[in-house]
């Protein structure tokens, strides 16, 4: 693969450390990779199968803390995306980005993309990611009509969605978006993971994008050879019927697990009053003053 040019249309704020490419920089930092897969930090991530499947031209997307899913360094292209948060980039202002960049080295790797989703989030200065070059992806607008209110979109689902815009040669593979809480990592409810999963399988149905681990089979498609006589729209309603039923029975035992726990969140809630304020705490009081 021939290099990648490295400063390629770029509309740079040097004065306060913040490097953004024009979309058409974009598309040609990304255009020459045959595909380019978005990774999970999630357990349904199956690598082995990945890079036996897919060709060296492949280019590896990673998110934020990549030791979720890697145990040793990374061979291949690849490029990390770091997401923002309200004191920059989540690994920086967490002194993280040493432990995460380590896993990065040699002239396959494209350096770190700093993105927010939201107004609330801010960017961190190319300096502060340790040497490695960092370039800087506003999606505040993209997403800001289209998620739902009150919640905040993840990092994977806002990149899918805005290479998905790129129209890149490229395949673009997701691997691991599963959405599901396991053992060993949990899953934010500030974002809005039905939204999210809805969208990313519309995408792949659509041809848009591919799904790899973490998504099964539809049993609803099963259901459609089964009776071939039905409409679709009959077998979407049914099954939304019985989905709300069932959603309703697990309300009310919600509700009755709520009453249940009424005095033991009680006593968490006294002493959660005792518990040091955070740094992130501290910034938003300080910068309310």
């Amino acid at each position: 693969m021939e290099s990648i040019p490295s400063d390629i249309n770029t509309v740079a704020a040097a004065d306060d450390g913040l490097h953004f490419l024009t979309p058409e920089a974009w598309k040609t930092l990304l255009s020459p990779y045959s595909h380019i897969v978005l990774v999970a930090n999630s357990e349904a991530v199956d690598f082995e199968r990945l890079r036996s499947e897919l060709p060296e031209t492949a280019l590896y997307v990673f998110f934020n803390n990549v030791y979720k899913v890697l145990d040793e360094p990374f061979a291949g292209h690849a490029v990390l995306v770091a997401r923002s948060g309200v004191m920059g980039a989540n690994i920086v202002h967490r002194r993280e980005a040493a432990d995460v960049l380590r896993f990065f080295a040699g002239d396959d790797f494209l350096g770190v993309v700093n993105i927010r989703v939201s107004p609330e989030e801010n960017f961190s200065e190319e300096s502060r990611f340790n040497g490695t070059k960092a370039r800087h992806l506003d999606l505040t607008q993209m997403i800001g009509d289209l998620y739902p209110t009150g919640k905040i979109a993840t990092s994977g689902f806002a990149l899918a969605l805005w290479l998905a815009e790129q129209q890149l040669p490229g395949k673009i593979l997701l691997a691991g978006f599963s959405a599901k809480r396991s053992e060993k990592w949990k899953v934010f409810d500030v974002h809005d993971w039905t939204f999210e999963q809805i969208f990313l399988r519309l995408f792949a149905r659509m041809g848009t994008i591919s799904l790899m681990g973490g998504v099964d089979t539809s049993p609803y498609a099963a259901l459609a050879k089964r009776f071939p006589q039905v409409p679709p729209i009959e077998i979407a309603m049914t099954a939304a019927e019985v989905l709300s039923e069932r959603l309703h029975n697990a309300n009310s035992q919600i509700d009755r697990l709520m009453s249940v726990t009424k005095s033991i969140r009680a006593v968490e809630g006294f002493f959660r009053r005792f518990k040091p304020k955070t740094r992130k705490q501290r910034f938003l009081e300080k910068s309310k003053e």
